[in-house]
């Protein structure tokens, strides 16, 4: 497995188990199985309601904790963001059944940030919280963040994919150094994205599935990456992408499918602005 090193010197790896619209009775054993794989890095989320899931199937797994990475997530606070970033960190934490995690992201760039990023900056103090950041923050929202805290983000998990493929975004971060990290990687299926002349001919070149070629092409632009599936044969296949390389050419054949837009939503669309900040996580 390739890491990459956060911006306080922590090592992530660059290839994870998502657990993403996976039902929390479905959860325990997908990510058992995934651990069973190989996979390390465990991404969910406190909007998931499947922490409890996630954290009996790291208690059950025999894994020595500091083998793992584990990262959840905030959900938009009620006021006041400080104490309330507090709470809901110590119900994920509960239901993980950890005494930290290695990565703690603010999940919407809503609501009281600063107060909940001061919160943040004092969980990553007092090493509960190993690393920081944010996700779904566009540029301007992210250099707003940076340039106005302590603590600049380590991680920035924002859509990234074929047809949204955030090349400037990257760049931004990594100017501050914030590292970029994928959700949505295969874009959901969208635009055919598993039967796509360029990618298939290019997974063709290599032997290899478009699944495959698209984690291929995510990390070998540093990009952190975390598939979601539950099923053991494609789990096993998403973690069988070092064995081979991109050309030049193939990465510019790639690059020609970005749009430049979202496939799912835009967070700065006032509608979807307010959906979200209507809506509250368990705990």
């Amino acid at each position: 497995m390739q890491s990459v090193t956060l911006n306080n010197g922590v090592e992530m790896p660059i290839l994870g188990f998502g657990v993403y619209q996976i039902p929390p009775e479905q959860t325990e054993q997908a990510v058992t199985e995934a651990l069973a794989a190989g996979y390390r890095l465990l991404d969910t989320a406190a909007a998931y309601g499947n922490e409890e899931a996630v954290g009996r199937a790291i208690k059950n797994s025999g894994v020595p904790r500091e083998e793992l990475f584990v990262t959840t997530k905030l959900w938009v606070q009620d006021a006041p963001a400080e104490e309330n970033t507090k709470r809901a960190f110590e119900t994920s934490l509960n239901k993980l059944g950890l005494d930290h995690v290695d990565l703690y992201l603010m999940h919407q760039p809503y609501g009281d940030v600063y107060g909940q990023w001061r919160a943040m900056e004092e969980l990553n103090r007092e090493g509960r919280a190993k690393a920081i950041g944010v996700a779904n923050f566009y540029p301007d929202r992210l250099l707003d963040l940076v340039i106005n805290n302590e603590v600049t983000p380590a991680v920035d998990q924002i859509e990234t994919h074929p047809f949204f493929q955030r090349t400037a975004d990257q760049e931004l971060m990594r100017e501050h150094g914030v590292q970029i990290q994928s959700w949505g990687g295969f874009a959901e299926g969208k635009n055919d994205l598993f039967t796509n002349p360029v990618l298939s001919e290019i997974g063709a070149q290599h032997d290899k599935s478009v699944a495959q070629v698209v984690l291929r092409w995510l990390t070998q632009r540093g990009v952190v990456a975390i598939p979601k599936s539950v099923r053991p044969e494609r789990m096993a296949e998403n973690f069988d992408v070092f064995d081979f390389q991109l050309t030049d050419d193939q990465m510019a054949a790639v690059a020609t499918l970005d749009t430049g837009a979202t496939l799912f939503f835009d967070h700065r669309d006032p509608a979807m602005v307010q959906w979200l900040s209507s809506r509250r996580a368990d705990g």
